[in-house]
């Protein structure tokens, strides 16, 4: 069947999926009347140079501030200055949104110049040949004339299927196959995950090789769970039942399953603990905060 971007508007909510035949792949959560900003430019003020934090401070207008790394900023900027930056990494974890700046000129005063082109856009953009249903008329209009002719109306663009799995990625553990389920630990700081695998290796021959198979065989469900939930930042995984040292016959499937996630995680090794540490980029508000009540 091949990939195919499909999109629901329930409670407000915009809800945007990529899938791979009957496979979820990627899930996004949009939400209309509060966008998160991703890709949207301002011109800004420079309110605050914070040397001690490699960058500065910006007024966006309208009480909205940001933050720009020296990394990603023109040289020599000074408090007062007004630059246009694009907005990097969305608000989230409590914490403001990230900035760079651009080779653009800046207005007069801070500001939204214009949104950013949102996830449908992204993604169209992305797999250019997957076809776009939408089960909303406003949804279709608002990506007109850029997607006219690829984006059409199906009411059921998502199916009864879809909507439980969907559902199911609310909830803090997940199964991973193989009688393996996960558990989420959130917290500012980074994300916990416990592997745990019961049963599952109980009568299955001598039990070292058969943890290692089963944790060899979960690793690809784990990652694509890390993927729809949009879990960042730090993650550390417990998995199931190996000794510290032989947990680094896992480091080449987990890199290797880590290389097909859209935000390229990376495996940084296992620690002293025996926890895998996977470091994800922050760039949209992980899933769990979107739909807290």
């Amino acid at each position: 069947m091949g990939l195919c971007i499909a999109a629901s508007v329930k409670a407000g909510l915009a809800r945007i999926t990529v899938l791979d035949g009957d496979v979820l792949r990627e899930f996004y959560v949009e939400n209309p009347a509060a966008p998160d900003g991703i890709g949207d430019v301002y011109t800004g003020r420079v309110m605050a140079r914070a040397p001690a934090m490699g960058g500065s401070f910006l007024d966006l207008g309208g009480a909205k501030t940001g933050f720009l790394p020296d990394s990603a900023a023109p040289k020599n900027i000074s408090e007062g200055a007004y630059l246009a930056v694009a907005v990097t990494r969305s608000a989230q974890g409590g914490k403001g949104v990230r900035l760079a700046g651009l080779a653009e000129p800046a207005g007069d005063r801070p500001g939204l110049v214009r949104r950013g082109p949102g996830v449908v856009a992204e993604l169209a953009a992305r797999f250019p040949a997957a076809p776009i249903v939408a089960d909303d008329y406003a949804l279709i209009a608002a990506h007109r004339p850029a997607l006219e002719g690829r984006m059409t109306y199906r009411a059921d663009a998502f199916d009864a299927v879809l909507e439980d799995e969907i559902a199911a990625l609310a909830e803090p553990s997940a199964p991973l196959g193989h009688g393996a389920v996960m558990h989420v630990g959130v917290t500012k700081a980074l994300t916990c995950i416990d592997i745990d695998a019961g049963a599952a290796t109980a009568d299955a021959g001598a039990k070292a090789p058969s943890q290692l198979a089963l944790n060899i065989a979960i690793i690809p469900e784990l990652v694509r769970q890390i993927v729809l939930r949009n879990f960042s930042g730090g993650i550390l995984v417990d998995f199931a039942g190996m000794k510290s040292a032989a947990r680094a016959k896992l480091a080449q499937p987990l890199t290797q399953a880590l290389a097909g996630d859209p935000l390229r995680a990376k495996f940084l090794g296992v620690s002293h603990l025996g926890y895998a540490e996977i470091t994800r980029p922050r760039i949209r508000p992980p899933l769990h905060e979107l739909l807290a009540p």
